[in-house]
């Protein structure tokens, strides 16, 4: 079972000294320990500027002009909806990257694990998590049903043969960035490995001190700065595509490490399914642009250079973790 409320903590701070600001760093080292030497700088790698784009249309316009065709369907059997007092979050789950890791929280979700458990730890600028409370208790952990204990750790897979919809634009993480399904993707030719960033939204598996330890039931989401530092050691399992205002907007906890001191600050989980398993009228009905599209190429080219009349600068540049890919209302079919 993975030891979140204890290990998890303890290796998320150790990471946060890496990924954080330095003024968030300061609060999250673990009581007893010096903080680790910072991560050596990679070396830059050469690129060619990316150039002006050509088109003078804004955000905005390149969305309302793009066809039908650009954008694609929720796969049921691939996407969780999660239900709180305040709405549903709805999460798209990375398949492709942790194979095992989402059979697992497919079952879970079928058998109704996280049914009346809790989001128990809301830290600032950080992560949301969510799970069982009494997941260390022997005699009141929630049984895992037919749901594995204990996977192998999905940290990367092979980049060669990976369909990356590559950003031209340098990453500091990475010597290769770009999107596949959807999901922001980092990786290294030299190792021929790829892997999910830790971008805002981003989902993942707690593990405890040993990188085979998670299973994911005990699921967070990214809730501040994209903590890069955390890539290739916890699994990523997927992003939210809907209700991250209903994660980001918790009440923060004032425990060590944003954990809530008393079990009633914590926020309800009243069910989750998935997709496939919920009354097909009653499914969210929406679409995400597809990466491979024109239309992404358009909308990137729009964000580096800036046509709105507001701006005065554009920055001819945008960040793996600030190139979201966008969600919409699917159109009525006639």
């Amino acid at each position: 079972m993975t030891r979140l409320h204890r290990a998890f903590p303890a290796m998320l701070a150790v990471a946060a000294l890496l990924a954080a600001p330095a003024a968030f760093a300061a609060t999250t080292t673990t009581p007893g320990k010096s903080a680790k030497p910072a991560t050596p700088v990679r070396k830059p790698v050469a690129r060619k500027p990316v150039a002006a784009a050509a088109s003078t249309l804004t955000v905005a316009e390149v969305l309302q002009q793009s066809p039908a065709s650009d954008w694609r369907p929720l796969d049921p059997q691939n996407t969780l909806l999660m239900e709180l007092a305040s709405g549903p979050v709805l999460i798209e789950l990375a398949s492709r990257f942790a194979p095992r890791h989402v059979a697992n929280i497919r079952a879970l979700a079928q058998q109704g694990y996280w049914d009346g458990l809790a989001i128990v730890r809301v830290q600032d600028n950080y992560v949301t998590q969510w799970g069982d409370p009494d997941a260390e208790s022997a005699d009141k952990a929630r049984p895992l049903g037919s749901a594995a204990r204990q996977l192998p750790a999905e940290f990367s897979v092979p980049l060669k043969g990976l369909a990356l919809d590559r950003l031209p634009d340098a990453d500091g993480w990475a010597p290769l960035n770009g999107f596949v399904d959807g999901m922001p993707v980092a990786a290294d030719p030299k190792t021929g490995r790829a892997w999910l960033a830790h971008c805002y939204g981003m989902v993942g598996a707690g593990r405890d001190m040993a990188p085979d330890s998670s299973n994911g039931a005990e699921l967070y989401a990214v809730i501040g700065q994209a903590p890069r530092g955390l890539d290739l050691n916890i699994t990523v399992v997927g992003r939210v595509l809907q209700g991250m205002e209903r994660l980001s907007s918790l009440p923060r906890g004032t425990a060590e490490m944003g954990f809530y001191a008393e079990p009633a600050q914590r926020t309800a989980i009243r069910r989750v399914r998935l997709l496939a398993d919920v009354p097909e009228a009653e499914r969210p009905a929406l679409e995400v642009l597809r990466t491979s599209s024109a239309t992404w190429r358009a909308l990137l080219d729009a964000r580096r250079v800036r046509h709105e009349e507001w701006f005065v600068h554009s920055p001819r540049h945008i960040g793996l973790c600030n190139a979201t890919v966008p969600v919409r209302p699917r159109a009525a079919t006639k």
